[in-house]
């Protein structure tokens, strides 16, 4: 049996290169950014009026002049204007060009205007006030993101304001959802007293499609030469594949020897951790198979503690360890890693994390109340009020 730590290291050892596809920009949230975007001309392109109100030439200002004759309107999206008198001034609109001649913008709520006379009312001005320079954002050719981000709205407003309709993200895996159980029934069936419907499954493909990736999900019975024989098939389309029960040390566990007859080699089965013990890893040169214990809980953190990571890393993204403080003292004895379930509020700016008891790990319908779970590190009985851990959330 191995560590949480080396578990993960293991598992993240063996990411893939998953390729990579062109996308339309309206389709990129979510997604992982393939390439560099860089800027195109200067952001902003032109000195840019900020404020709506009047453009100036700051000497007049200087010189004492408060009171300014109104020349005409530049507007956003127009030709610029010239100013054709030092001691006059024009309107402007926010997003204009500022006009020839000006370099200093007063807004509306400074002034008192009469038909075309405009007066300035008594406060202080800076040369250059209300006005957003030409580059100071970003230089023509500036990277403006790089590959590995995660792609967000504002990154989409970024790729169309340098003219880009489509971009280069990160392709996703083929993946494979197996569920076993001769217990499990398809969700649209009504249960003997000894059946459950399958969860499991459709929990995994949600978790994946939260990240973008499609996944497609199959039932296998607890037959050992079926499981043999339709796992030889699937293998034969998916290069990735998560298993959901048969798992542990059943009589009716089949899946170890079913990967191991079809050639994927074990890089490790157990590990100290609870829930999830049963955890099994392993690859083959064209496979990574991740095999999850049954139980509900397990199942899900185990999707979230080391499956995300793997798919964000073989997608090239960044892998970020968010941390959460423990709001009340918790005890865990055995000498295992604990993930603590969790409900979390942000607090004056911190996160801290609220244990919720649970029933345990086939305890699903307690996951309404949970956000995340805490990971308690082993060999610690007592956890104090205040200390941070890391968290992983199942609600981002």
């Amino acid at each position: 049996m191995i560590s949480v730590s080396e578990a993960t290291a293991i598992i993240l050892s063996h990411s893939i290169k998953t390729g990579a596809e062109e996308i339309p920009i309206q389709e990129a949230c979510g997604r992982v950014l393939g390439e560099e975007v860089k800027a195109d001309r200067d952001f902003p392109p032109f000195d840019r009026v900020s404020m709506d109100g009047i453009a100036i030439a700051y000497a007049a200002w200087a010189a004492g002049n408060r009171e300014f004759k109104v020349e005409g309107i530049q507007a956003a999206g127009q030709q610029p204007k010239k100013l054709n008198h030092p001691t006059s001034c024009l309107e402007v609109m926010t997003g204009a060009m500022l006009p020839e001649g000006t370099d200093t913008v007063i807004p509306y709520e400074n002034l008192e205007i009469q038909g075309q006379q405009v007066k300035v009312q008594a406060i202080a001005i800076e040369k250059g006030d209300c006005i957003h320079r030409q580059g100071l954002d970003a230089k023509r050719n500036e990277v403006l993101l790089s590959p590995g981000l995660t792609i967000s709205a504002a990154e989409v407003a970024l790729m169309a304001a340098v003219g880009r309709k489509k971009i280069t993200v990160s392709s996703f895996p083929k993946v494979a959802i197996i569920s076993t159980g001769d217990e499990l029934i398809p969700v649209d069936l009504i249960p003997l007293p000894y059946q459950i419907r399958r969860s499991n499954s459709y929990a995994l493909q949600a978790a994946l499609r939260t990240l973008g990736c499609p996944a497609d999900q199959f039932h296998l019975p607890d037959h050992a030469e079926t499981l043999h024989l339709e796992v030889k098939k699937i293998l034969d389309h998916y290069p990735v594949i998560i298993f959901t029960g048969g798992v542990s040390k059943g009589k009716y566990d089949f899946i170890p020897q079913t990967l191991d007859r079809n050639g994927i080699q074990k890089r490790f089965h157990e590990v100290s951790q609870r829930p999830g013990k049963p955890l099994w890893f392993g690859t083959s040169s064209q496979h990574v198979v991740f095999a999850l214990p049954g139980n509900p809980v397990s199942t899900y953190m185990c999707f979230y503690r080391y499956i995300k990571p793997w798919l964000l890393k073989s997608l090239g993204a960044e892998l970020r360890t968010l941390q959460a403080i423990l709001a009340t003292p918790y005890s865990f004895k055995p000498n295992l890693t604990y993930f603590l379930q969790v409900s979390v509020r942000n607090e004056h700016g911190k996160l801290f994390a609220h244990p919720v008891t649970g029933g345990g790990s086939g305890d699903f319908a307690n996951l309404k109340l949970v956000d995340g779970f805490l990971e308690l590190p082993a060999g610690i009985t007592d956890f104090k009020a205040g200390d941070s851990y890391d968290y992983f959330s199942f609600r981002s």
